[in-house]
């Protein structure tokens, strides 16, 4: 489920709606009678993560923001370019209190944990704060991401460390974040994981190949081997019980957005949207004049754009509606 700008004030109606859809399609399935499986709907949404997830005390993204209709300046408007775990949230027609605009504003039940920086070891640390807070119940969903950071803090190690050392650090490292989930599920909670996005083919990346062209190393393919053995690992260990757990494998989304932008909607995957470094980016601050959000596979070097969060908020809200649990 996508959300342009313009369908955004709505998209919690519909997508709560979707919800609903999807419980009546379980009982059909079923075939009517009283021995249906009960369908999992969310009483509480809890976030863990790092920027791709992670909203400001007032409702700002590490990626884009959208702004109001009016207003000069106009100022950002937080229901808009909605990162993937409000997406999710708004099936349930959640809202995090770091966005609770209505009138009068609902009780929020969404509640977001994840941080910009944060490492695998930044969200054990978030978990552990949640278990001492009051821990998990039997109801909530809980949708978490990380492991950016640790990839691109391995990669600048290199050469000082040697590629087989970094190798098998992200590979602990991806190990490390499915434990993180199968605890929580051990706790008893549904969660939504999302591996990482094809990290070597980010502008980053792609600058830190130019820039090293002349050693005849191609440093983006090693950002793509951390990535890569980080995600295996993380897909590997984690619970594999869909009753559980849902993955959203958002590497093969971005290498076929590499490989096939237009297919995928986009008209730039290879450079930033941002001028302004995020959260301070907004629809307004494009590098380049005129650009669509929607349209760019990246933020900045390293974060989603609303293109990306838009792909991986059709994938989570996918593993939310079609996972059993």
């Amino acid at each position: 489920m996508i959300f342009s700008n313009k369908a955004t004030r709505h998209w919690r109606l519909s997508a709560a709606g979707a919800v609903a859809a999807a419980a009546a399609a379980v009982l059909v399935a079923c075939g009517g009678g009283t021995s249906q499986s009960e369908p999992f709907i969310a009483e509480r949404v809890l976030v863990f993560g790092d920027d791709a997830s992670a909203l400001t005390s007032d409702g700002r993204r590490y990626g884009i923001n959208g702004l109001a209709s009016t207003g000069t300046p106009p100022p950002i408007d937080c229901n808009l370019e909605p990162i993937w775990v409000q997406g999710v949230a708004g099936l349930y027609g959640f809202v995090f209190a770091e966005c609770n605009t209505a009138t009068p504003p609902p009780v929020p039940k969404a509640f977001n944990f994840a941080a910009p920086g944060a490492t695998v070891a930044d969200v054990a640390a978030q978990v552990d704060a949640q278990v001492a807070a009051g821990g998990f119940r039997d109801k909530d969903l809980v949708l978490t991401m990380a492991g950016m950071n640790d990839v691109l803090e391995l990669y600048a190690q290199y050469p000082t460390r040697s590629e087989e050392s970094l190798i098998a650090e992200s590979r602990a490292r991806g190990e490390r974040m499915a434990m993180i989930v199968n605890r929580m599920i051990s706790l008893g909670a549904r969660v939504v994981v999302s591996n990482l996005p094809d990290m070597g083919m980010s502008p980053y990346a792609r600058a830190e190949a130019l820039a090293h062209a002349a050693t005849g190393f191609d440093r983006s393919q090693l950002i793509t081997r951390l990535t890569t053995v980080f995600n295996e690992q993380l897909g590997v260990k984690v619970l594999l019980d869909g009753r559980f757990v849902g993955l959203a494998q958002l590497d093969l989304r971005t290498q076929g957005a590499s490989r096939s932008p237009l297919s995928f909607g986009f008209t730039d995957v290879s450079t930033g949207f941002c001028a302004v470094a995020p959260p301070n980016c907004t629809t307004a601050t494009p590098v380049t004049a005129g650009a669509i959000s929607t349209q760019y596979l990246w933020a900045d070097a390293t974060r989603l754009s609303t293109g990306g969060q838009n792909m991986l908020s059709a994938l989570a809200q996918e593993r939310a509606l079609r996972n059993p649990f």
